[in-house]
Parts: C-alpha cells; sequence; structure tokens
C-alpha cells in the first residue's frame, strides 16, 4: 500500500501517526490487551479535544472506559477527577478496579457511611456525597477537572433523580462532564440540555452490542428462537416472529373452550385424549428443569430473574432439593475458601441467624440467590463468585439489573409481569432491555442467550415487541426540596436561584412540549378569525344574540337536571316506604311488571330520608329484592323505578320460603297474581307535570330578548348559528390548550416560590435571606429534612438517650414495603414514645401548611407521613441486644435490616451536625452512631 503512495502522501501519514502518538489517547490505549470500539475512540477524542461527553451505550458495551480515559486524563494534568455511581455496591466495585490499575495512594472512596482516601486525586463516591460537597462549598471541590457520572439515566428515578441534576446545573464551568447512560430514545434531547448548561457537549450514541443477544423461549422441554433467521437480511431488516411459536400460542388458546364443540354437541372422547395429549405436551419448565436445560446446552452462567425476594430463596431450596449439583469437588473447595475468608469476622452466632449454612450448601452447589433482602457481604460474596466461575446459576430481584458488574452467558426470565409497588404491570421495553443487557460476557462469550419461561397465555407477538425496542426515553423527576431551596437561597440569593432551577431538565423538557401546543394555539386562532368573519351580520351584534341562546338552553338544561334529580329523589323515597309483602307494579326496566317485594333494601337501623356521604346507599338508593310474576327473584336498582312507586296492596310471606326452590318461587308467585286477579290491581298511570321550564320566570325573559334582537329577523341566521357554534367550540378547546401551557411553564419556579413562600412562614427565610434555622435546615437532607428541622427547633429530642433518639431518627428514613400494615408498629416505652408522638403531630401542622400553600405531595413535593415501624428495632440494635432477638422481634430479613439502620446512621450524622455545638442532642446522635455501628452492621461490606 504505501508503495502506491506518493512522497508527499506517505509524508502526510507520518505525520498523522506522530500526531497520534503524541495525544493522550494514544498512552491510554497502550494500558488495554484489546482495541477500543469507534464510539469509545470518537467519545475520548471529543474529551481530549476540552468537550464534554454524553456517551449511551447498551449495557457491557463498555462505556465506563470513556469514564476511566477522563481519570487518565486528570492524572495527567494534575488535576481531580470525581466518579460518582448511584449506588454504594457499584461506587465499591470501581473502587477496587481504579485501585488496582492506579494503586491505593491515588484513589479514594467517599460513600454516606465512609471515607477513605477523600483526598485522593481520584475519589470515587455516590452521586449525593457530590450534591452535598457542591451544597457546602466543600474544599475538596479545588482543583477538580473532571467529574464522570455513571448510570447518569438514573435521574429519571422519582425519588433520587434530581440529585443528578442538582450535581450537572452546579458543578462549576471549569469542569469537564462525562455522562455515561444506558441507551435512550432521547439522547439528542438529553444532549441539547447539556450543551445549554454545560457548554460545548458531544453526543456519542451506540446500539450496537459487542456480543450479540440471541432471544429464546423455553416451552416444556424445547427452545424456541423468539425470532425466525432469514437467508440474506440485513442487520436492520425486521425480523418476524417465528412462527412455530405463534402457531403454539394459538393452539393454547384453542384449548379454551368450554367442553363442546361448534354443533353444540358434547365433545367426543377422541378429541379429550387428543387435547389431553397437546396439554402434556406445552407446559412451563421447572426452575430445576430451566437450569439443567441450560447446563446441557452449555449456557451456563445464567442470571434467572424472578420478581420476588421470598421467590429468589425459594428457587435456591428447590434446586438443592431435586439435587442439583454445577460444581466439581475443586470448585467446591474453591468456593468455601473464599466464602471463610470473606465471613471469618462475623460471629458464630450471628451466622446461624443468617442462615450461613444454608446459603454455603447452595453456594457449594454452584447455586445462589441475589436480593436487596440479603446481607451486603452475603452479596458480594455471590458477585465475586459468579464473576469466578464458581457459582453459574443466580436467581435474582431486578436490583441486580441497575449497575452491578455480573455478567452472564444467559439471562432467564420468569414472567413478563410483575409487581411494580402498587400493581402488577408488564415488564416495559426499558425494563427488558435492561434485564436482558447482562447477557453475554465481552471476550468470553461469542454470543448471549435470553431466554423467556413459556406461561399460560403468552404472547410471542408482544415478547417480539419488548426484544425489538432496545432504547426508553429519559425523563425527568426534578423536584425541588426545602433543603434544595435554603441552599440555593443561601448560596445564589432568590433571584439567581430561580433562575438556575428554571435551567433543569425538567424544565427544558416542558419547555419544549410547550412548543407544539403553541403551534396548535396559532392555528386554532386563525381558524377562530375565519369562524368569526362567516358568523358576522349586517343586521347586529350575532356574537351577543348567540350569547342569549346559549343563556337559554344552559338554563333549560339546568332545570331539566333538577326535575330528574326531584323525580330520582321522590323514587328513591318511595322505595324507602316499601315493605316485606309489598305488591307493586315494577314500571321500568328488564323485570317491569308485577312483583312482590321479598326485601326492601335498606340498611336495617334506617329511618326514611336519613343519609350520610360515607353510604353506598346515599350513591345507588335502595335496591330492592323481589319476586316477579315470571317466577324470578332479582335485585332491583333505583334505574328501574324512574317514577315514584306505591305498594298496591300487601300479602303474607310464608315462613318457609325459600327463594331458591323453584317450587317455592312458583307457589309464592301463583299466590301474588291470584291476589293481584282479586282486587283488580292495576299499575296507576303517572300524571305528565307541567314543566318547570313553562313557569320559569329566567326563561321568559331569554325568550323575549331573544324575539326582540335584531338577529332574529335574519334571513341567514342559522347559518350564522351554525358558524357561531364552530366558533365557541373551537375557542373553549383553545382555552384548554392555553391553561396546559401555562400549567407546563415555569412549573419548577413555581413550586420554588410556594416552597420559599412556606418556609418563609415558618422563620426559615427572611426578606430572600437564610435565617440561623435555615442554616441548620440546609444541613439536614432526605425526604423529611423539614420535620427533622422543626423536631431539632422545638426541642423534640432535647431528653432522649442515645436509644431513644435513634429510634424517632429511625421514623425520618423508614418506609415499610407494605403500604397497609394491618397491626400498628411495637414502640419503645418512655420518652422515645412520647417523642415519636409529638414528631407525628409536628408532621400534622406541616402537611396543613403544605396544603394551604398547595404543595402536593402526589407531586412529589412535601413531607410524607414519618413510619414508626423500624423505631423498635432500632431502639432494640442502640440498646446493645443481639442479632437473632432483634430479627425475630421485628420480622425483617438481615440485608433489610442492615440497609435502614446504614440509612439510620447517616441521617443521625445529620443531626449531630445541624445540632447546636454542645447540646445533648449532637452529643447523644453521636453516641447512637457508635452503638448502631457494630457487628452486621459495621463489617457488612467497606461501602
Amino acid at each position: 500500500m504505501n508503495d502506491e503512495m506518493s512522497p508527499a502522501e506517505r509524508y502526510a501519514a507520518s505525520r498523522l501517526r506522530a500526531a497520534e502518538q503524541a495525544t493522550a489517547l494514544a498512552g491510554f490505549r497502550e494500558l488495554y490487551d484489546f482495541g477500543l470500539d469507534p464510539f469509545q475512540i470518537e467519545a475520548c477524542q471529543a474529551l481530549e479535544a476540552g468537550k464534554g461527553v454524553l456517551v449511551a451505550a447498551p449495557t457491557g458495551s463498555g462505556k465506563t472506559i470513556v469514564g476511566e480515559f477522563a481519570v487518565h486524563l486528570a492524572l495527567g494534568e494534575g488535576r481531580k477527577c470525581f466518579y460518582t455511581t448511584p449506588i454504594k455496591a457499584l461506587s465499591n466495585q470501581k473502587f477496587t478496579d481504579l485501585v488496582k490499575r492506579y494503586g491505593a495512594e491515588r484513589v479514594g472512596l467517599l460513600t454516606g457511611d465512609n471515607s477513605v482516601n477523600g483526598d485522593a486525586p481520584i475519589v470515587v463516591m455516590t452521586t449525593e456525597v457530590l450534591r452535598n460537597m457542591l451544597y457546602a462549598g466543600s474544599q475538596a471541590l479545588d482543583g477538580l477537572g473532571y467529574v464522570v457520572m455513571d448510570e447518569v439515566h438514573y435521574l429519571s428515578d422519582r425519588f433520587r433523580g434530581a440529585v443528578w441534576e442538582e450535581v450537572i446545573i452546579h458543578l462549576p464551568q471549569s469542569v469537564t462532564l462525562v455522562s455515561l447512560s444506558a441507551t435512550v430514545s432521547n439522547a439528542e434531547e438529553f444532549g441539547d440540555w447539556l450543551d445549554t448548561v454545560r457548554g460545548d457537549t458531544e453526543v456519542i450514541v451506540s446500539e450496537h452490542r459487542p456480543v450479540p443477544l440471541w432471544q429464546h423461549v423455553l416451552a416444556s422441554r424445547r427452545m424456541y428462537d423468539l425470532f425466525e433467521e432469514k437467508r440474506g437480511a440485513g442487520p436492520g431488516a425486521q425480523r418476524a416472529v417465528n412462527p412455530d411459536l405463534v402457531r403454539l400460542a394459538r393452539m393454547e388458546n384453542q384449548r379454551s373452550f368450554n367442553g363442546r364443540d361448534r354443533r353444540g354437541g358434547k365433545v367426543r372422547e377422541a378429541d379429550r385424549e387428543r387435547e389431553r395429549r397437546q396439554q402434556r405436551r406445552i407446559w412451563t419448565p421447572s426452575r430445576v428443569e430451566v437450569i439443567e436445560r441450560l447446563d446441557a446446552e452449555g449456557l451456563l452462567p445464567a442470571i434467572t430473574f424472578i420478581f420476588s425476594r421470598a421467590g429468589c430463596e425459594s428457587a435456591v431450596q428447590q434446586c438443592l432439593y431435586a439435587g442439583l449439583r454445577l460444581n466439581n469437588e475443586e470448585n467446591r473447595a474453591k468456593v468455601r475458601a473464599i466464602v471463610e475468608e470473606r465471613t471469618k469476622s462475623i460471629p458464630d452466632e450471628d451466622l446461624n441467624v443468617l442462615g450461613y449454612f444454608e446459603w454455603l450448601e447452595g453456594l457449594e452447589r454452584g447455586i445462589a440467590a441475589h436480593h436487596a433482602g440479603m446481607l451486603p457481604t452475603f452479596k458480594e460474596v455471590v458477585e465475586e463468585l459468579f464473576v469466578k466461575g464458581l457459582v453459574k446459576a443466580v436467581f435474582a430481584t431486578e436490583t441486580l439489573a441497575l449497575g452491578i458488574n455480573m455478567p452472564a452467558r444467559s439471562v432467564v426470565l420468569e414472567k413478563l409481569v410483575k409487581w411494580n409497588g402498587e400493581t402488577h404491570a408488564d415488564v416495559t421495553p426499558g425494563e427488558y432491555t435492561q434485564l436482558t443487557g447482562r447477557a453475554g460476557r465481552r471476550g468470553i462469550d461469542v454470543e448471549g442467550h435470553a431466554v423467556v419461561l413459556w406461561q399460560r397465555g403468552f404472547d410471542p407477538v408482544h415478547l417480539a415487541g419488548l426484544a425489538g425496542t432496545r432504547t426508553y426515553p429519559l425523563r425527568s423527576s426534578f423536584k425541588p426540596s426545602y433543603n434544595m431551596a435554603v441552599n440555593l437561597v443561601g448560596q445564589f440569593g432568590r433571584h439567581r436561584s430561580r433562575e438556575l432551577l428554571e435551567t433543569s431538565f425538567a424544565q427544558f423538557q416542558a419547555d419544549r412540549s410547550v412548543v407544539g401546543i403553541s403551534r396548535q394555539v396559532q392555528r386554532n386562532e386563525e381558524g377562530l378569525d375565519g369562524y368569526r368573519a362567516s358568523m358576522t351580520c349586517h343586521l347586529g351584534d350575532f356574537d351577543e344574540y348567540m350569547s342569549l341562546r346559549r343563556q337559554l338552553k344552559d338554563r333549560e338544561a339546568d332545570l331539566s337536571r333538577q326535575g330528574a334529580n326531584q323525580r330520582r329523589a321522590a323514587a328513591a323515597e318511595a322505595l324507602e316506604k316499601l315493605r316485606p309483602g309489598d305488591i307493586i307494579h315494577v314500571p321500568a326496566g328488564k323485570f317491569a311488571g308485577l312483583a312482590l317485594v321479598l326485601d326492601p333494601g335498606v340498611p336495617a337501623g334506617r329511618s326514611p330520608g336519613h343519609h350520610n356521604r360515607h353510604d353506598q346507599f346515599h350513591h345507588d338508593g335502595p335496591r330492592p329484592l323481589v319476586l316477579t310474576a315470571e317466577r324470578q327473584v332479582k335485585r332491583l336498582a333505583q334505574i328501574d323505578f324512574p317514577v315514584p312507586v306505591e305498594a298496591l296492596d300487601r300479602m303474607r310471606i310464608p315462613k318457609s320460603f325459600n327463594p331458591r326452590s323453584p317450587q317455592s318461587r312458583r307457589d309464592l308467585a301463583s299466590a301474588m297474581r291470584s291476589k293481584a286477579g282479586t282486587v283488580g290491581i292495576a299499575p296507576q298511570r303517572q300524571r305528565r307535570q307541567r314543566s318547570a321550564a313553562a313557569d320559569d320566570t329566567e326563561i321568559a325573559r331569554l325568550r323575549s330578548e331573544i324575539r326582540a334582537h335584531p338577529c332574529h329577523g335574519c334571513d341567514e341566521r342559522e347559518d350564522h348559528a351554525r358558524w357561531a357554534e364552530r366558533y365557541q367550540r373551537l375557542q373553549r378547546d383553545t382555552k384548554q390548550l392555553e391553561r396546559r401551557i401555562e400549567g407546563r411553564t415555569n412549573t419548577i419556579a413555581r413550586t420554588f416560590d410556594r416552597i420559599c413562600a412556606l418556609l418563609t412562614d415558618l422563620g426559615y427565610l427572611e426578606a430572600g435571606k437564610v435565617t440561623a434555622d435555615g442554616r441548620r435546615l440546609a444541613r439536614l437532607y432526605g425526604e423529611l429534612d423539614l420535620l427533622a428541622s422543626e423536631c431539632l427547633r422545638d426541642g423534640v429530642w432535647d431528653d432522649l438517650g442515645p436509644a431513644d433518639l435513634a429510634a424517632c431518627a429511625s421514623a425520618l428514613v423508614y418506609e415499610s414495603r407494605s403500604a397497609d400494615d394491618a397491626m400498628p408498629p411495637r414502640l419503645p416505652s418512655g420518652g422515645a414514645q412520647q417523642a415519636l408522638g409529638e414528631m407525628v403531630r409536628i408532621w400534622g401542622r406541616l402537611d396543613a401548611l403544605e396544603e394551604e400553600h398547595r404543595i402536593n405531595q402526589a407531586e412529589g413535593v412535601g413531607q410524607r407521613e414519618p413510619d414508626l415501624g423500624f423505631a423498635w428495632a432500632a431502639h432494640r440494635w442502640a440498646s446493645g441486644h443481639g442479632l437473632d432477638a432483634v430479627l425475630r422481634d421485628v420480622d425483617m430479613p438481615a440485608g433489610d435490616f442492615v440497609r435502614w439502620t446504614k440509612q439510620l446512621i447517616d441521617v443521625l450524622g445529620q443531626i449531630a451536625g445541624a445540632a447546636p455545638e454542645g447540646s445533648p442532642v449532637r452529643r447523644n446522635a453521636r453516641k447512637a452512631v457508635d452503638a448502631l455501628l457494630r457487628g452486621v452492621v459495621a463489617y457488612s461490606s467497606v461501602g
């Protein structure tokens, strides 16, 4: 090739190679024993050119390489790099990786409860830690050159997403931002926002998976490909669903018949036998069968996602009971050595409580569960063994898919429905992408495999839609909070803070959505001009004339409604007077005609006309149970009685009458007809009442004004009227659109104004300045920041000891998994119980104040009610009780206990920092932290 180049071209090429060798990227590439992908090179080149980058790429594609290049650049320039992650486990993992590459002296770790070498040039931290640093004006920010925000798509998270936007908005402009995201469909929109708030930002999107993903469905003993592969089809070609799967689903649906063939006869025995054979052919394989099948196909290691903690534990037990073994003796020994090393600091009595020996038995066989209810140390051991290939089957909840570097050859989904905390909902395309993204280990597997188990009612076309949608939109969840408000006002002042909030991604998206609505309003206004011209009348003001006609129509409709309501009320009142044995004539409905009242359908003890607003009777009226002349016993509704009904006669209902007995119904219906025939009962005709409109003076006045109006005599009056009606409809639609625009414009700033007004009422802000109370609130983070500040100000915790204070502070962080606990939580007695009661009363006062200021908790702003469900556990643990006793008392998994205790330690640290110097609360908060940080809580994990 060089021989064909001219001397000038060879010289240019050599200059280009020399220039490339002189870049920081060239030296960085030498650190890796594999070549970089085009998207990684493009992103690194943009970083070296001084631009910020947004990299959106699939899970496992290696986008963290770009973050590591930012670390490389920072060290080369003598500046700092902060590497932020959404969860502590991911921070721990990244910390370990960077220590291996750069050495322990150059890498630090900061999480909510750990600080390791925080002054190092490279610091890994959770995003909340960086947010708190920015608000505190920490000196650690000096010399900061780069910030890597891993998993930046977390800003969609409705609970924590606002933190990501706070960091992006408040980072100094001198800091270069590296944003790493999953593949989202609106990466360009997010990039445009970053460009607005951070300056020049390059958007690099890659949808290429380095390891191809194959989609399968496992039904009975057969593994079906989800898509039909066609020869010669290009990579972007539309893939067809496997016709065998479609046929299988159709056959399954056709089996759901009611025991009769199409001709109405009974199904023959031969048909039944064929049905039984089909049912034997299609079934959902058991968890043990799935693992055995994957093992036989060479598709292990595998992660099976089960959307239930109990389901994960049950799956492991099923495999153990079935005698499943995936490890040989050599691997069993390796597993035991690693596990014993990692758990040697846990006392034997705690190991028994934690189910250690059953857990170890599963690990030795190569089988494990992974979910948030596990002890963090146990989870970390599972992750380590899985990465080393010593655990080959993991049953996990969806939390494993969020960030942890734990790729597998195969991913199995048991169902495509999950509990989202409120209801059972279908897995979304974004969730499916996140879960199956774990399949395929780069540098190890040639291909990854996603397997969905066959379930009754399975729809392969629906699954193909999930598998074919590889991206999902990024939606901001940003909302101002009380802590954010005082921090912003203290740092920037009220006016500048408002402007900063209007630069949020949430407002950016809202403003963009307004553009389309604004265009529609403009089109509507043009249409209104045309309609106005067409309805113009040469005899007078047609708009005025139409206003009179509209008033008349509204008045007539109003009177009609009043009349209907009065008739319904009269009918309900008449039904309330009915008694068992009354013979009536049902005036309307399917069962119109003679009927005998068996039960009037009025609750016992009610006096006629008595209603209350919480009563179902008030809304539906009486529902009498009657026997019709056709021998049917039916419960009637008020709709069957459009007019009042009276008892035409009475008869005795025998005590022996059984409404379920056909003979009994026949005899009583016959007696009713005889009674009616004897006395010549006939339904009363309802006299047609005079219309209320005939005597209404308002209607008479409007009709008179309409007849006297000049436009009433116009020959084209009705043509004008039709154009006027169209004008009014379009005007109504336009006003609705304008209200939508008003609702979306400056929404964040309006919420901020309401929060500031409430804080001013409480004395945290004064004349746009932060008061001493406000500065205390600025040091309290979390959902119940304002409640914690009010408790400190009111001295609610002043007389509490460390254990009592821990119990009270737990209500600020804990949220029970069950929204409606049947049993009230157990509470410690004495001062803690009184303080918890006072906290609930303060919350009630704040809740009323929020309602007054139109601060809506449903929109994610405001203070939720404190949850007292962890108070007893916190008190017992802080008092020194053993793990066995505490967990038995609260019936809580060890992992949940550790997680809530660590969050409690975090909030107690904040309380200690916010309480006055030398106060008993500050002293006891620190003592409480020391009392809680022991045993499983202390040794649970690095971070």
